[in-house]
C-alpha cells in the first residue's frame, strides 16, 4: 500500500507541474496577445476600424472605413456602398459588396473590403440598427444638417417626417433618417445620409467620451455592439477613437461608373479599384504628415481642359472630389493646345500643391504671382490644374520615356 501511496504521490506530482506549466503558458499567450493589441493601438499608427450597422434582417444598412491617426487626431471616413460591384473571391462571382455580408459574415467581409481598399483593418464595430439607435439615444442624440424638411409616405403607407435645419435626432428618428427614400433619390444620395450619419456617431462620442468612457458606462454601452477585441481593449480602441477632431474629419468615398449585371445595377470602382486605393494612399499620408497641411482645410480647385478630348476635366474633377478636393469647376482652357499639364498655385502653398499634383503624377507646378485682373473663378479658388496632351486621362506621362 505504502508504494502504491508513493506511486500516487509521484504522478501527482507530475500532473500538478503540468498543469502549472499549462496555465504559466496560457497566462504569456493571453498576455502577449493582449500586449500587442493594445501596442498596436497606442504607438501613435494609423488605427484602422471597419465600422457595420446591420438592417433589421440582418443584411449591411451601411458600412464605414475610419481611418484615424492618433499622434494629429485627425480622421477619415471612408463609405463603402453596398451596390459596389467586383468579382469578389469569396462569393466566386460578381455581385454586391453587402451581399458578401449577407452570405459570409462579417470576416468575409472585412477581407473583400481590405481588397478593395488596399488596406489592412484589424477592428471592427458592428451594432445592430435597433442597438445603434438605442446607443443613440444614450448619447443623447445625433447632429444631422438637413438642407429641408422631409414628409413623404412611401407605397407602404409609412410616413417619414424630419425637420430641416441643423438639428439633433434621436434614435427613432435617426431610424427614419437613414431608412427614408424619396423617389427622386439615388442610392449615392442614400449613402450621402449614412456617411452623414457616421460623422454624427464620431461626434456624438467626442462630447460624450468622459460618460461613455467611465468603465461602469462602458460595459453598459458596448451591450449595444460587438467588437472583435476584450472588453479593456475595446476601450482603448474608442478611447482613442473619441479624440478625434471631429472639425477636421475627411470624407470618402468609393466612386465609379454603374452597369446592369444580372438586373442589379452595380458601382464598379474607377480604373479598376486603382483610383480608390491611391486616394487613400494620399490621404494616409497626409493624415500622418508633420504640419497637417491635408486635414488643416478643404482646398479649392478649378480644372481646366487644354486638350480637345471632350469630358476630361469633368471625369478629373470626380478623382479630385473624390480625395475630399472642393472643385469648384471644370471647364475648358483658353486653349486646346497645352502640351504639358500645369498646376498653378494661387496661395504660395508649396507643400499642398505637390500633393494635389501627387495625385495625378504633375510635378510641373508655377506659382502664380498676378494680383490684378483676376477671374471671378481664379479668386476664390487655390489651385488651377490645366490638362495638357501629356495626361492619358489618369496620370501625366513622361513622354521622354
Amino acid at each position: 500500500m505504502r508504494k502504491l501511496r508513493d506511486e500516487q504521490k509521484g504522478l501527482l506530482f507530475i500532473i500538478l507541474i503540468v498543469v502549472i506549466l499549462a496555465a504559466v503558458s496560457l497566462f504569456f499567450h493571453f498576455s502577449l496577445r493582449t500586449d500587442s493589441v493594445v501596442e498596436s493601438l497606442r504607438n501613435d499608427e494609423l488605427v484602422r476600424t471597419l465600422f457595420v450597422v446591420e438592417d433589421t434582417d440582418g443584411s449591411v444598412l451601411f458600412s464605414n472605413v475610419l481611418l484615424y491617426y492618433p499622434g494629429f487626431s485627425k480622421g477619415a471616413v471612408v463609405s463603402l456602398p453596398g451596390n459596389t460591384g467586383a468579382i469578389y473571391q469569396s462569393l466566386g462571382r460578381v455581385d454586391r459588396l453587402d451581399k458578401v455580408y449577407e452570405e459570409t459574415g462579417i470576416e468575409g467581409f472585412r477581407s473583400e473590403v481590405e481588397n478593395l481598399l488596399g488596406i489592412d483593418i484589424p477592428f471592427y464595430v458592428i451594432f445592430k440598427v435597433s442597438d445603434f439607435t438605442a446607443f443613440c439615444d444614450f448619447m443623447g442624440g445625433m447632429r444631422i444638417f438637413l438642407p429641408a424638411p422631409v414628409d413623404y409616405e412611401d407605397d407602404d403607407g409609412r410616413r417619414w417626417l424630419l425637420p430641416s435645419g441643423a438639428v439633433t435626432l434621436d434614435g427613432d428618428k435617426i431610424s427614419s433618417y437613414l431608412h427614408y427614400r424619396l423617389p427622386d433619390e439615388t442610392d449615392s444620395d442614400a449613402d450621402d445620409r449614412y456617411q452623414n450619419v457616421m460623422v454624427a456617431l464620431l461626434e456624438a462620442l467626442h462630447d460624450n467620451q468622459f460618460i461613455f468612457l467611465k468603465k461602469g458606462n462602458f460595459r453598459k454601452y458596448s451591450e449595444c455592439f460587438t467588437v472583435n477585441l476584450s472588453e479593456d481593449d475595446s476601450r482603448t480602441l474608442f478611447s482613442l477613437i473619441c479624440d478625434i477632431d471631429t472639425e477636421s474629419i475627411v470624407r470618402q468615398t468609393v466612386t465609379g461608373s454603374v452597369r446592369t449585371v444580372d438586373g442589379q445595377l452595380l458601382l464598379f470602382p474607377s480604373n479598376n479599384g486603382e483610383f480608390i486605393k491611391e486616394a487613400l494612399k494620399q490621404t494616409v499620408s497626409l493624415l500622418i504628415s508633420n504640419d497637417g497641411t491635408y486635414t488643416s482645410r478643404v482646398y479649392v480647385l478649378e480644372i481646366k481642359n487644354g486638350t480637345n478630348i471632350q469630358g476630361l476635366a469633368r471625369r478629373t474633377s470626380a478623382y479630385y472630389q473624390n480625395a475630399s478636393y472642393d472643385v469648384l469647376g471644370a471647364v475648358n482652357a483658353d486653349s486646346a493646345d497645352y502640351e504639358e499639364t500645369v498646376i498653378i498655385d494661387h496661395i504660395g502653398n508649396e507643400t499642398a500643391a505637390r500633393n494635389v499634383g501627387e495625385l495625378i503624377h504633375c510635378t510641373n507646378i508655377i506659382q502664380d504671382t498676378t494680383e490684378e485682373d483676376y477671374s471671378a473663378s481664379e479668386a476664390r479658388v487655390d489651385f488651377t490644374i490645366i490638362l495638357g496632351k501629356d495626361f492619358n486621362g489618369r496620370y501625366v506621362v513622361n513622354k521622354s520615356r
